[in-house]
C-alpha cells in the first residue's frame, strides 16, 4: 500500500493550435492583398484611369472580404467545438481525481468550493482557448509578415514599427502579472463564498433555531461585497492593459502616418531604398500600419480571457491534489464473484504503521489484530486512538503507510480492494442522506436491490411505522425529515440491503442517540450481524459489553493480546 499519489505534472490546457486556430490566423492575412488592391484603386484614380480602375479591384476587395469572413467563422466554430471537448475532459479528469481521494483526507475540498470549480470557474477555460490562443497565435505572425511588406517600401516605417512593437506586450507583462493575481484572488473568494453559502443552507434549521440567521446573512452579504471589489480589481486591470496597448499603437501610427505625408510633400527624401514613394505604395504603408497594431489589440482585449484561463486551471489542479488516494484508484482492478466467498472472513493486520500527511506522530506503530471469521469485535479506545481510521484501512478507504491486512485470506492491495469491498458492508459515524427517495437513499444505485428486497430492508431497520421514511418518500439533502436515530436505522437498511455484506464495518453507531434508541439499534445491528464479521468502533460501553470481544487501541499491551 502507498500513502500518496505518484508525482503528477500540473494540470494545463492544451496550448497547440488545430486547424481552426491556424485558419483562423491566416484569415488576418487577407487585408494585405486587399490593402494593396485598394491602393492600387486610388493610385489608378489619380493616374487619371478613371472608373475602370477601380472596378475590378473593389470586386477582388469583395471576394476577399467573403474569403475572409468565411475562414473566420469556420475556425471560429472548430476552435469553440475543441474548446468546450477540451473542458469537458478536464471536468471529467477533475471529477475522477476527486472520486479517487480518500474521504478521510482532512486536505480535501469543500463540497460546495469543487462544485464552483467544476461548474463556474472551469467556464473560464472557454474564452481562453477560443479567444486568446488564437490571438496570441495572430499577434505572433501577422505582424512579421505585415513588417516585412512595409519594409519593401520603406525601412524607416517599418523601423518606426518594430520599434513600438515590443513596448506593448512588455507593458501588458507587467500588466498581465497583476491581472492574474487579481484572477486568482476573485477565483479564490467566488469559491470560499460558494462553500459558505453552501454549508449555512444546509445548517438553516440550526441557524434558525440559534437565532443567528441575521449574523449569517451579515457575514453572507460582507463575503459578496469581498467579492464585488475583487471582480472590480480585475477590471480595472483589463481596462489598464487596454489603455497601454492604444497608446502605443496610436503613437506608432501616427508617426508612420506623418513620416509618409511629409515623404510624399517632399520634405523627408530618406528611408524608401533610394527613390520616392508613389501615391498608391504610401497609403499601402498607411494601411497596414494600424493593421501591424490590430493583432495587438484583440490580444489586448483578450489579456484577461488568459488571466482567468490560468487561474481556471490552477483552481482545478488543486482539485486533483490527493494527500490520500483510496487504494486501487489508479490501478486495474480485479473483481471476484460473489458466490467464491465462503463464510464470513477473517481479518489478520500484520506490522501496520499509518500517520496522517503532514504529521509525524504515527497513529500505528506496527500494529498486531487478528479477529476470527464470524468474531464480532469492538474496537474502544479514547478519542484519536485511530478507531475510524483503522476501519477506513480495513474498509480500503485510507492506504496504510506499511503492513499488510488480510480480509479472508486475500491480501488488501491495489488489485483486490474492490472484489473484497463488495464483501463489506460500512456504517459511518454520521451517515448521509443524498436528496432523493428513500428508496434510492437504501439501494444506493445497486442494480440487485430492488423494490422487494429494500422494503424488506427498510422493516428490518424498523422503518416501515416512520411516516417520512416510506420508499417513495423524497428527502433532502443531508437527511431533512429525519431524526438522528431514524437516520442511523436508515443506515443499516443501506447494509440488510446488501445480502452478500458478510464484513460488517460499523463506527460509532449509538452515539449521540438516546438509551432506548441506542438499544433498538444495537439490537438491529445483532441481528443483522448473525453468522458474519462485525467489527465496531464505540464508546458505548453497552455495546462494547454485548460483542465478543473488546480491543482497546489506546493500549499496546491490549494490541499485542489481540494479535
Amino acid at each position: 500500500m502507498t500513502k500518496h499519489l505518484p508525482p503528477r505534472s500540473p494540470l494545463r490546457a492544451s496550448a497547440s493550435l488545430d486547424a481552426g486556430g491556424v485558419v483562423q490566423g491566416a484569415a488576418a492575412l487577407f487585408w494585405l492583398p486587399q490593402a494593396a488592391l485598394l491602393a492600387m484603386a486610388v493610385q489608378g484614380l489619380a493616374s487619371g484611369h478613371g472608373f475602370a480602375a477601380v472596378t475590378w479591384p473593389a470586386a477582388a476587395i469583395l471576394l476577399l472580404g467573403l474569403a475572409r469572413a468565411a475562414c473566420e467563422a469556420w475556425g471560429a466554430r472548430r476552435t469553440f467545438t475543441r474548446a468546450r471537448a477540451q473542458l469537458t475532459a478536464l471536468r471529467a479528469q477533475t471529477a475522477l481525481a476527486l472520486a479517487a481521494g480518500s474521504p478521510l483526507d482532512r486536505s480535501r475540498a469543500h463540497s460546495g468550493l469543487a462544485a464552483s470549480v467544476l461548474a463556474e470557474q472551469a467556464e473560464a477555460l472557454v474564452p481562453y482557448l477560443v479567444r486568446y490562443q488564437p490571438a496570441r497565435w495572430r499577434a505572433t505572425v501577422v505582424p512579421i509578415f505585415i513588417l516585412c511588406a512595409v519594409a519593401a517600401f520603406s525601412w524607416v516605417a517599418a523601423l518606426v514599427l518594430l520599434a513600438a512593437a515590443p513596448l506593448i506586450p512588455i507593458f501588458m507583462a507587467i500588466v498581465g502579472w497583476r491581472a492574474r493575481a487579481a484572477s486568482e484572488a476573485q477565483m479564490v473568494e467566488l469559491g470560499g463564498m460558494n462553500a459558505f453559502l453552501l454549508d449555512r443552507l444546509r445548517g438553516l434549521a440550526t441557524l434558525r433555531s440559534l437565532g443567528a440567521v441575521e449574523i449569517t446573512a451579515r457575514r453572507l452579504g460582507d463575503a459578496a461585497q469581498s467579492l464585488r471589489r475583487r471582480t472590480m480589481a480585475v477590471l480595472r486591470i483589463a481596462f489598464l492593459s487596454s489603455a497601454v496597448l492604444e497608446l502605443f499603437s496610436a503613437l506608432g501610427v501616427a508617426l508612420v502616418a506623418a513620416y509618409v505625408g511629409f515623404h510624399l510633400l517632399g520634405s523627408i527624401g530618406f528611408g524608401t531604398w533610394g527613390r520616392t514613394l508613389s501615391l498608391g505604395e504610401g497609403l499601402f504603408v498607411l494601411l497596414l500600419a494600424p493593421a501591424f497594431f490590430e493583432p495587438l489589440r484583440e490580444l489586448s482585449m483578450v489579456w484577461h480571457d488568459r488571466a482567468a484561463g490560468e487561474a481556471a486551471l490552477e483552481a482545478l489542479d488543486r482539485l486533483q491534489r490527493n494527500e490520500l488516494s483510496l487504494p486501487g484508484a489508479s490501478a486495474s482492478l480485479t473483481r471476484a464473484t460473489t458466490n467464491a466467498h465462503a463464510g464470513a472472513p477473517a481479518v489478520v493486520i500484520r506490522d501496520l504503521h499509518f500517520s496522517w500527511p503532514g504529521e509525524p506522530q504515527e497513529v500505528f506503530d506496527g500494529c498486531q489484530l487478528r479477529i476470527a471469521s464470524g468474531e464480532h469485535v469492538a474496537l474502544t479506545g479514547p478519542s484519536g486512538s485511530g478507531k475510524t481510521a483503522l476501519l477506513s484501512m480495513i474498509a480500503g478507504l485510507v492506504p496504510a503507510t506499511r503492513g499488510e491486512i488480510s480480509i479472508g485470506g486475500v491480501a488488501l492491495t491495489g488489485r483486490t480492494v474492490a472484489s473484497l469491498r463488495e464483501r463489506m458492508g460500512w456504517m459511518g459515524q454520521a451517515p448521509h442522506v443524498f436528496a432523493g427517495s428513500v428508496e434510492a437513499n437504501v439501494a444506493l444505485g445497486r442494480l440487485d436491490a430492488d423494490t422487494r428486497r429494500v422494503a424488506e430492508a427498510m422493516r428490518f431497520a424498523s422503518l416501515q411505522s416512520v411516516a417520512q421514511a416510506h420508499p417513495a418518500t423524497s428527502l433532502g439533502e443531508g437527511g431533512q425529515g429525519l431524526s438522528g436515530g431514524e437516520a442511523v436505522r436508515l443506515a443499516l437498511a443501506r447494509i440488510a440491503v446488501h445480502p452478500h455484506a458478510d464484513l460488517l464495518l460499523v463506527d460509532e453507531p449509538t452515539a449521540h442517540l438516546d438509551t432506548e434508541t441506542a438499544e433498538r439499534v444495537t439490537d438491529a445491528l445483532l441481528a443483522l450481524a448473525r453468522g458474519k464479521t462485525l467489527i465496531v468502533a464505540t464508546h458505548d460501553p453497552a455495546l462494547a459489553a454485548r460483542m465478543d470481544r473488546t480491543v482497546s487501541l489506546g493500549s499496546a499491551e491490549a494490541m499485542e493480546k489481540a494479535a
